[in-house]
């Protein structure tokens, strides 16, 4: 059996190392340089790495006055603009960010991520995380962070709400017929229409279906043990990507898309300090 490592490298936007960029020969200004970004995305791809994730945060980190002094990682670009314009210089190399379910809203986070999935070709990753540092809430609004159960809870929500948002459209949805002047049709649209603990969300997502149908994630396990799960609700169309007639079984893979367009699905298998 021919197995094949896959690659992926962390970046925050340049380095995951606090004092990569004291590094010698290393650009000490690139977190805010895109020139060097796209440089860094460029070789990634020419390496043959599968993707660049974008890790991001959302509050200063809570480190000692001694360490933030000298750190590069603290402050970066906000990912989804950083990653959209990646993707106009490359051409495979997968393109994955951070969303926060905590303090963000899964209609945003569903909109963006579509949005990058159909602006790359079907290169877009969301990392899920829930947010661990606490300084976070003192940026939205709230003076308490969630409890570390109740973001679990939400962050399953949130996922679900999310890819039901992804199922908005069949593949088929918008036939733009000029002549007859249909642009889409109504009968390959889906309301969600969730009612949940913590989200209320009609839906449809103003956006066509994201070109892998549901974009790749990645979302760390939940270490402590969760109450039963809810009944899975239905999906009118396939994670997968839809064929064209309504209940025949789709045979066209997310995976097998990517393979055909020439890029990676991003399958996180290896880290890459990036001063360099």
């Amino acid at each position: 059996m021919t197995r094949q490592l896959r690659l992926n490298a962390f970046m925050r936007p340049a380095t995951i190392h606090a004092g990569g960029w004291r590094y010698p020969g290393a650009w000490a200004d690139a977190n805010f340089n895109f020139s060097h970004l796209k440089h860094f995305a460029q070789r990634l791809e020419e390496a043959k790495f599968d993707g660049f994730f974008m890790a991001d945060h959302l509050a200063v980190l809570n480190m000692p006055m001694e360490a933030l002094r000298r750190s590069a990682t603290p402050t970066s670009f906000e990912p989804f603009t950083l990653l959209s314009a990646l993707a106009m210089v490359t051409t495979r190399l997968g393109l994955m960010a951070t969303g926060s379910t905590t303090y963000d809203e899964p209609y945003h986070i569903a909109r963006r991520f579509a949005s990058l999935d159909h602006i790359s070709g079907g290169r877009a990753g969301w990392n899920i995380v829930t947010t661990s540092n606490p300084d976070a809430s003192k940026n939205f609004g709230r003076e308490e962070h969630l409890d570390h159960a109740t973001r679990y809870r939400r962050a399953r929500e949130f996922h679900d709400v999310v890819t039901g948002l992804w199922d908005s459209w069949a593949e088929d949805a918008f036939v733009r017929d000029q002549e007859s002047g249909i642009f889409v049709d109504p009968d390959r649209m889906h309301v969600l229409d969730h009612h949940g603990e913590f989200f209320d969300v009609r839906g449809p997502l103003n956006i066509a279906r994201p070109v892998q149908g549901w974009p790749t994630s990645s979302r760390p396990e939940d270490p402590r043990p969760a109450a039963a799960s809810p009944p899975k609700r239905p999906k009118p169309f396939s994670r997968r990507r839809p064929t064209s007639r309504p209940g025949k079984r789709p045979t066209r893979t997310s995976r097998a898309a990517w393979r055909r367009s020439g890029a990676t699905p991003i399958i996180s298998r290896s880290c890459l300090p990036a001063s360099w």
